[in-house]
């Protein structure tokens, strides 16, 4: 019918598996102590059901990890009024994307966000909420795009990669810069370009 239209959730317990095992690994090899499993199964029965079904599984092999579940319009809520309650969160795509630019807000903004996207073979390190620099040309042609998620992104790709050393030190010149408050972006309360806050964070590094 042409007023109707339906759309498909499409998933395997492979692939939630194998995303479940993702997260708790993670939190395993970086001294993470909570995985929460975010969801809407008291609607999407079948399908987030399934999901929590697959992060139980996988939470077994973990037992020093504690592991929570969480529905997704609380954990919305959650995340501004008590952000420091969770740790590491696992969650289907949609509802990610959903977390991703909500704690950016509360970080202070999406451009602070690094990201990556990591299969078993290949890996993609970019900034990781999408509603900051990505795709507005006004914003680069005007020299105002903040570098700081990309960069933290390539700190991200160092670590992936068994660099941690070089990691933390790219991570702790960023740090440095943005507690400094001497070379800030606009969406930071400064006036400084693209070009400056990139050239204060290499001459930290150096």
């Amino acid at each position: 019918m042409p007023s109707m239209v339906e759309s498909l959730k499409v998933i395997t317990k492979f692939c939630f598996v194998r995303i479940a095992r993702y997260a708790f690994e993670y939190a395993y090899l970086n001294n993470g102590k909570k995985v929460t499993a975010m969801h809407k199964a008291n609607i999407m029965k079948l399908v987030d059901g399934l999901f929590l079904e697959s992060c139980g599984q996988v939470t077994t092999r973990y037992l020093g990890i504690t592991y929570n579940e969480i529905i997704v319009d609380n954990c919305c809520m959650q995340l501004v009024s008590k952000p420091k309650q969770f740790d590491v969160m696992v969650t289907p795509n949609l509802y990610g994307n959903l977390v991703a630019n909500t704690t950016a807000s509360i970080a202070g903004g999406t451009c602070l966000m690094p990201g990556s996207n990591v299969g078993s073979e290949h890996a993609i390190f970019e900034q990781g909420a999408s509603a900051g620099n990505v795709g507005n040309e006004k914003i680069i042609e005007q020299k105002k795009a903040n570098p700081v998620g990309l960069f933290l992104s390539s700190a991200m790709m160092l670590r992936h990669l068994q660099f941690p050393s070089f990691a933390d030190r790219l991570e702790s010149a960023v740090s440095h810069v943005i507690s400094e408050e001497k070379h800030q972006m606009k969406d930071l309360g400064g006036d400084c370009t693209t070009q400056e806050v990139v050239d204060a964070i290499i001459a930290t590094l150096e």
